[in-house]
């Protein structure tokens, strides 16, 4: 049986916000201090109950920081709000109610609204590639990062024990596909970990024989950055012992392999998908005006144009920087931007002030990547930042933004413990997306055959 849900007091305005992202979890903490006293109920809905600090994932794949040090529970942020742990069924905007299912015994549930914020995020996006879906790890998510860690400590532990040199050159084959912010964080994160973890514990492996590929589809790396700082980048990586692939794509895979848009195959145990994101299934399927990628395009005040009612930001918002004439793209440093804005412009639209409502502008205060052992690079304002200075900056600015003062200890304090110890090599739990059981066989048998199948293919062997 489905239960309507509704406020017990007609007369409050309901805010419903949907996801608890940077964008979500930031509209909420932005209107519970300016409706402190007013007659509205507010609530969140997510999947998870926590927020997750996604630009430390790949840290949480290398081990350097614990799960617990960039997850904060949602609860935590709810002062006045309500908290609904469930997932979303279904968008009804005509009739202003959201379908939801709760998370721990499936009951369904519609919660109605009078303000609706949707701050979903993004998924990731294969280009319906079921292959690479089916065998690729991704980087999205807290599971995806110990998945990452559980799956490359276990080909590790594998890797030691196999007398066959040929398929222990297989084994310690890791490509990454994607040549942006998160593919070259994460191939980096893990190319530093593998390396100290053989020197550290595994005496059966060569160092020098653990390969990281990253896979570009463009003319380099971190396009984001500018070509100056792309090009040191790239030299920086290609230094660290890791491959990069570029002007190429990963067009298909195996449970053993990687076939690239040049008729490559690369045998491998492990392939990392951070090639590309799309918007929320959910979000797609409204019926409204979307832009690029399945974004809702809002107005300048981050309202859907039919809806006003219904603000869009983060992810699955569609708004062109009329300076630019370009979409703004979906970082967390626009997300929060847009949540101090959409929460304001909420004010003004139901105590009825619309004229004091605010158009969403934003400068480009820069960009920053980290790309190996205590360096990364840094575009602020135009200057251009490289090396050890980036690396701190990024570490100071990642750090200062993080939601509470006990996640800042925890996590300076594991930075710290990490300057004197090397990385344990402990899976954790049992959360993995694909086993090693394929390896009963040898891994170039599968690739012989998949070569015999595919006329001119050559094998990355």
């Amino acid at each position: 049986m489905i239960r309507k849900f509704s406020t017990k007091n007609p007369a409050k305005t309901r805010i419903l916000i949907l996801g608890g992202g940077f964008a979500g979890s930031n509209v909420l903490r932005e209107i519970q201090n300016k409706f402190k006293g007013r007659d509205t109920e507010i609530t969140l809905v997510s999947q998870d109950n926590f927020f997750l600090f996604t630009p430390m994932l790949p840290e949480i794949s290398s081990g350097m920081l614990h799960a617990s040090d960039i997850t904060t529970p949602i609860r935590t942020f709810c002062k006045t709000a309500n908290f609904c742990h469930a997932r979303i069924l279904s968008i009804d905007v005509e009739n202003k109610s959201v379908s939801v299912i709760r998370i721990f015994d499936q009951k369904e549930t519609v919660l109605e609204y009078d303000y609706l914020v949707l701050a979903l995020g993004s998924k990731d996006n294969f280009f319906g590639n079921n292959n690479i879906e089916e065998f690729a790890f991704t980087i999205k998510t807290l599971e995806d990062a110990i998945a990452i860690r559980n799956h490359i400590i276990s080909v590790l532990e594998c890797a030691d024990q196999e007398r066959d040199q040929i398929l222990q050159e297989q084994l310690l084959r890791f490509v990454v596909v994607g040549g942006g912010f998160a593919g070259v964080e994460i191939a980096t994160e893990i190319n530093h970990f593998l390396q100290n973890a053989a020197k550290s514990y595994y005496k059966n492996i060569d160092f020098k024989k653990i390969h990281v590929i990253i896979v570009s589809a463009r003319d380099g790396i971190l396009p984001e950055v500018g070509d100056e700082l792309g090009k040191f980048a790239l030299d920086y990586v290609r230094k660290s012992g890791i491959e990069v692939i570029a002007n190429t794509k990963a067009v298909d895979a195996g449970e053993d392999h990687v076939l690239l848009s040049d008729n490559t195959i690369v045998p491998c145990a492990t392939l990392i998908w951070a090639g590309g994101v799309t918007v929320d299934p959910l979000i797609a399927s409204l019926k409204c005006e979307h832009g690029q990628s399945g974004r809702l395009v809002v107005d300048s005040y981050m309202r859907l144009k039919d809806y006003p009612s219904i603000f869009a930001l983060g992810d699955c918002a569609n708004l062109v920087d009329d300076k630019n004439k370009v979409v703004y793209p979906t970082t967390a440093q626009i997300a929060i931007r847009q949540a101090k804005l959409v929460s304001e412009n909420l004010v003004a639209e139901i105590t009825g002030n619309v004229s004091s409502m605010k158009p969403f502008t934003y400068h480009n205060k820069g960009v920053m990547a980290t790309i190996g052992k205590r360096t990364g690079v840094a575009l602020l304002n135009g200057r251009k930042i490289r090396g050890f200075p980036a690396w701190v900056l990024w570490r100071s600015f990642y750090w200062a933004h993080l939601p509470t003062r006990e996640k800042k200890i925890k996590v300076g304090f594991d930075w710290l413990l990490s300057l004197i110890f090397p990385a344990d090599i402990m899976t954790v739990g049992f959360i993995r997306k694909k086993t090693l059981s394929r390896l009963e066989t040898p891994i170039y048998s599968a690739i012989e055959r998949s070569i015999d199948q595919t006329p001119n293919v050559s094998s990355y062997l």
